[in-house]
């Protein structure tokens, strides 16, 4: 099992800040930082266990689920390496570690990645160290080694050997070498700088060509690990003619510094050996001796100058230092090494990298101060004050960044946020490291703002005022009310209700009702202004949100008025209808105006009202019928009926007017009045004209009362002309009117009421006649006739209106006063 350890940032030295330094660790960093680490062997398989990481951070199994623990780093390469298990927590390894591969060279190697946890969110540092183990065996650049040396090599002689290289580090690449038994060579070990050791083959005794042309020897590399491992190398050994002076180079170690971003073709550094021979065995040329793969393809040396060129770019970040070794050889075959240490200088050339390693969005506006909503990695891959990065943020929004540990950023709110204001926030996130120039990033933070239901529907006015004409249908469209919700979704969506008012007379039903989704009013049913001419109604608006916000409206409602009713009189009263009169003539109203009145005289006032307003309600009164049109008039808007000239002697007692009052409505309505004047000096004189029928001087009822008696007296004689003939000529010649004649008015006066006889003589007919009356006393008629056709009998009213054109019935005879015609009195004629 991986061996984790923990460490936590004690309270203690936080004691000794001042006080405004930890107020403003309480306010930037409101948890304590936390570093987990963890060491693993290399080579691990998938699937194996690191340690217990959500048990490290304090997490419970129960809050695993709602805390939401995850894996998250700068970079991509990190976050392969490992996975959390949800269910339990756990760290594992998901993919195989390969020390040399991530770390190389380097003596320490540990993967950091920064754990998260929501509900609140916060990061931990998480730090897993990869413990080297025994996996790479010890190598040669070459398999065999070929080496000449002169016959006159003298014994005692040192042939440096090509290094073996191990790739693994630590013990585990601590080499040692073996060289197979031969009695003329030996092995030698010569240890380096940091405890590397540079075999070398030594002389042993004389070599003799003629007898012994060449040697096969094998070097043997062991490293320390455990269990160990080893490579071998083949020493093909050349006796050659004697070349008694080697090359020596002027160092034995060479060392430089270049800066990383130097062109290809740039010179590094020049080595030089010099050889005391002279010839071919004094000329020397250069090689790479024991180098790495990729010390090749990055630099090259001029085998006859010695200088050191780049060929390919130079990388700070992946490499600081190459060593390696160089071989002067002369012409007879002897060499010489040294060894070549380059530096290389960091560069500002990497910009620094942002990685969002999670953001919250969106986020509620009733969100506090301080809310982390995002958080950040920035990471740059330079060194020194060229890797130190700050971070700020552009743009305008109340949020705010605050530094945490390990390269990590938290973007948190400094302000109240207001979805009505801005639905979201796009702020830049900023990086520029301290390198000469400065370089910098920018990433793009999106932050969307959720709706809370914190604004009341608005109405677009307070109060409202609409006006409807009454007698409208049910159903019709009053007024539309509308409210605006700053908010958004259900929050936003408003909804209308009626809560409560005031219908003034209207009644217990409503008038109006609301729609829920549109705010329309309609009316429930006709509106009479005459009942009620105006009322008020409170509409509420309320949201969808929970809690539902709402705000009221009033709601004004004007009734308009309609020329709907038409005017009434007051005075003069209306005569009774036919079933109300109590056996008598009905009383209708009259005026008694003196005979002496003069010009302008008040007969009367005729007072009428209307239950409309307004125009509708405006009166204007008109004379439209009278027995003596000149004799009165009446006033338009007053209703003042006054004469319009001296009475004189010649008016008819009883005078009938019919005046029309109308109004001003859009179409007019009208009523009329009846009046009945007496011309008379006093109320006594009066009395009798009022025991009297009507006389010949109103001409209306004069002239048809003579159109009926024209009627009738051509009916009876059209009749005596057919039945008698000549017999009854003869008979009236004789004894003068028939009795036919004394018959027609048998029954023209009512014998219970008070009547007066009609002049006839005066009226328009231009003949006369004579009016026959019932004697006083039965008699014996001269001669029996069939009772004629019954004459219409008139009251008074219609008499002096012309009015009813119609036969009566015997109802209205007996209304009237009078008696049933009885068939057996008999009846004589007065001339």
């Amino acid at each position: 099992m991986a061996v984790r350890r923990r460490q936590r940032l004690g309270p203690g030295g936080g004691r000794a800040l001042l006080g405004a330094l930890l107020l403003l660790l309480c306010v930037w960093c409101r948890a304590a930082a936390e570093r987990v680490r963890y060491a693993i062997a290399e080579e691990l398989g998938r699937g194996s266990l690191v340690g217990p990481l959500a048990r490290d951070l304090g997490l419970s199994a129960d809050e695993l689920p709602a805390r939401k623990l995850q894996v998250a780093s700068g970079g991509k390469k990190q976050l392969k390496y490992f996975r959390v298990n949800e269910e339990n927590g756990n760290l594992y390894v998901n993919e195989r570690l390969d020390r040399e591969e991530m770390c190389g060279k380097s003596a320490t190697c540990s993967v950091s990645f920064e754990a998260l946890v929501h509900n609140p969110l916060n990061v931990f540092q998480v730090e897993v160290s990869i413990v080297d183990v025994n996996d790479n065996s010890p190598v040669f650049s070459k398999s065999v080694l070929d080496l000449e040396i002169g016959e006159l090599v003298p014994p005692g002689a040192r042939f440096p050997l090509e290094m073996a290289r191990d790739a693994d580090v630590g013990s585990n690449s601590l080499l040692t070498y073996q060289l197979t038994s031969d009695p003329s060579f030996s092995l030698s070990v010569k240890e380096k700088l940091g405890g590397r050791k540079h075999p070398e083959l030594v002389l042993e005794r004389p070599l003799d060509r003629e007898k012994q042309s060449s040697f096969e020897l094998v070097l043997i590399a062991v490293d320390g690990g455990e269990p160990t491992r080893s490579g071998s190398v083949l020493i093909h050994v050349n006796v050659t003619d004697a070349n008694d002076n080697p090359p020596v180079f002027s160092k034995s170690v060479y060392e430089t510094r270049v800066p990383e971003n130097l062109q290809a073709g740039s010179l590094v550094l020049s080595v030089r050996a010099t050889d005391a021979d002279v010839g071919s065995n004094g000329q020397v040329s250069y090689s790479f001796g024991n180098i790495q793969d990729e010390v090749p393809s990055l630099f090259t040396i001029d085998s006859e100058s010695g200088e050191i060129r780049t060929v390919g770019p130079l990388d700070f970040e992946k490499e600081k230092i190459y060593i390696f070794s160089l071989e002067a050889t002369d012409g007879g075959g002897l060499t010489d090494h040294c060894e070549v240490q380059i530096d290389i200088t960091d560069e500002n050339d990497n910009a620094p990298e942002i990685t969002i390693l999670s953001l919250s969005s969106p986020v509620p506006e009733d969100a506090p101060a301080g809310t982390v909503v995002a958080l950040l990695n920035v990471n740059d891959a330079d060194s020194g004050e060229n890797g130190q990065v700050s971070c700020e943020l552009s743009g305008e929004a109340p949020l705010s960044i605050v530094a945490s540990s390990g390269g990590s950023y938290k973007v948190v709110t400094s302000g109240a946020l207001d979805r009505e204001q801005a639905s979201e926030h796009r702020v830049s996130v900023v990086a520029r490291d301290r390198g000469r120039p400065a370089l910098r990033s920018s990433r793009e933070l999106v932050l969307e703002v959720s709706d809370v239901n914190d604004n009341a529907p608005v109405f677009e006015e307070a109060a409202y005022s609409a006006y409807v004409a009454e007698n409208n249908a049910a159903g019709a469209l009053v007024l539309r009310v509308q409210a605006r919700d700053a908010d958004a979704g259900a929050n936003g969506r408003v909804s209308y209700w009626l809560a409560g008012g005031s219908a003034g007379a209207a009644g217990a039903a409503p008038l109006v009702s609301v729609e829920a989704r549109s705010g329309a009013l309609y009316a429930q049913r006709s509106l009479d202004y005459e009942q009620c001419r105006e009322f008020t109604v409170a509409v509420r608006a309320q949201d969808g949100g929970s809690p539902a916000r709402s705000s009221t409206a009033t709601v004004r409602v004007f009734v308009l008025d309609r020329n709907d009713n038409a005017p009434r009189v007051l005075w003069p009263a209306a005569a009774a209808g036919p079933g109300e009169a109590a056996g008598g003539a009905a009383a209708a109203p009259f005026e008694v105006v003196p005979r002496s009145a003069e010009a302008g005289y008040l007969v009367a006032k005729v007072v009428a009202v209307d239950a409309d307003a307004g125009r509708n309600a405006w009166l204007s009164y008109e004379l439209v019928q009278a027995s003596e049109p000149a004799l009165f008039r009446v006033g338009l808007h007053s209703g003042e009926v006054r004469t319009a000239r001296a009475v004189g002697e010649r008016d008819a007692a009883k005078q009938r007017l019919v005046a029309v009052v109308k109004d001003h409505g859009q179409p007019a309505l009208s009523a009329t009045a009846t009046l009945h004047v007496v011309l008379a000096e006093s109320l006594q004189e009066a009395l009798p004209e009022l025991s009297e029928r009507p006389a010949g001087a109103e001409a209306a009822a004069a002239a048809e009362l003579q159109f009926y008696l024209v009627l009738a007296l051509a009916l009876l004689s059209a009749l005596l002309v057919l039945s008698v003939a000549l017999a009854v000529v003869a008979r009236l010649r004789r004894a003068g009117p028939p009795a036919v004649l004394r018959c027609l008015g048998a029954q023209r006066f009512s014998l219970a009421g008070a009547a007066f006889p009609a002049d006839f003589c005066e009226g328009t007919l231009p003949y006369s006649y004579n009016l026959c009356v019932p004697p006083p006393a039965r008699a014996v008629p001269e001669a029996a006739w069939p009772p004629p056709p019954p004459v219409p009998i008139l009251s008074a009213e219609e008499l002096l209106g012309g009015d009813s054109v119609g036969k009566p019935s015997a109802d209205s005879q007996l209304a009237l006063g009078e008696q049933p015609a009885e068939p057996d009195v008999p009846q004589v004629c007065n001339a």
